[in-house]
């Protein structure tokens, strides 16, 4: 179950728990004017960066890191998931992040993972048993690739996390009832999950078995659950979903296909205590 903060306004989930700080960020509660009022997290928005590390000193004295623990994703719609270690501390933030990396990971207390959002699905994972965590940014292509079980991998292999450890939490994003697509989408995602992924895929108001037969010219794609079904694939049975869409509230939530490219930027966060 997912919980709502005030002052400023985020979410939580309980499944989510021991020895971690973590948050998914709203529009609300911030510094930023304008088209990015307030709570802007993106540091390429066109904001003003003092307006930028305000908003994150506010989220993070509520949520429980600083600014300057921050690690930030850099968001190409890649599979790549990346180790991040104290020497990250200030990426994206204070210098710009150079690699490629739509997802990372750590094991050392006091990095705040941030990755981003606007419509796209954000989700966090954290293992309480080898004390690892992950923020992970799936925007359809990423989704397509598998890149939350690309993460998954990624925290086996370098923590020797069990994936029936993880606990999972899937934020906000554009849900069933507005992602809107050609048929290119819904290809990619049959064509990398199999019949498993139909029942996530809509056409014409029914429940496909299969992209056989007539096309039709739109779909609509529940990324959130076809991001679930890559988790319960890699061994994560632990799972959280938000019931948020971003294009449904964008009086709440950053939503690029309502604004366009005039818009914040949300941020998922998660931090193993020091």
């Amino acid at each position: 179950m997912f919980h709502t903060h005030y002052q400023p306004e985020y979410l939580t989930s309980d499944t989510i728990s021991g020895g971690v700080v973590h948050c998914f960020s709203t529009r609300h509660g911030g510094v930023s004017t304008g088209y990015l009022s307030s709570l802007n997290l993106g540091t390429h928005r066109g904001d003003e960066w003092d307006n930028v590390y305000e908003n994150y000193r506010r989220l993070g004295a509520a949520v429980g890191f600083a600014p300057e623990q921050t690690v930030f994703t850099r968001q190409t719609h890649t599979d790549i998931v990346a180790r991040v270690g104290a020497g990250n501390r200030g990426d994206g933030l204070f210098r710009e992040v150079e690699p490629e990396r739509d997802g990372i990971c750590t094991n050392e207390p006091g990095l705040a993972l941030v990755c981003f959002a606007a419509d796209c699905t954000p989700i966090l994972l954290h293992d309480p048993v080898r004390h690892a965590v992950a923020a992970v940014h799936a925007g359809w292509r990423g989704t397509a690739k598998g890149i939350v079980a690309r993460a998954v991998e990624t925290m086996t292999r370098e923590f020797g996390t069990d994936p029936a450890d993880i606990q999972a939490a899937i934020g906000p994003c554009i849900g069933l009832c507005c992602f809107e697509t050609g048929p290119e989408v819904p290809e990619a995602m049959l064509a990398a999950l199999g019949e498993d992924a139909a029942p996530f895929i809509r056409r014409d108001g029914t429940l496909p078995s299969a992209l056989g037969g007539e096309a039709a010219e739109k779909y609509h794609l529940d990324l959130k659950q076809l991001n679930a079904l890559w988790l319960r694939r890699a061994g994560v049975s632990r799972i959280d979903v938000s019931c948020d869409c971003t294009r449904c509230r964008p009086d709440r939530f950053w939503s690029h296909r309502f604004a366009g490219q005039e818009r914040g930027s949300m941020a998922a966060v998660i931090m193993l205590k020091e």
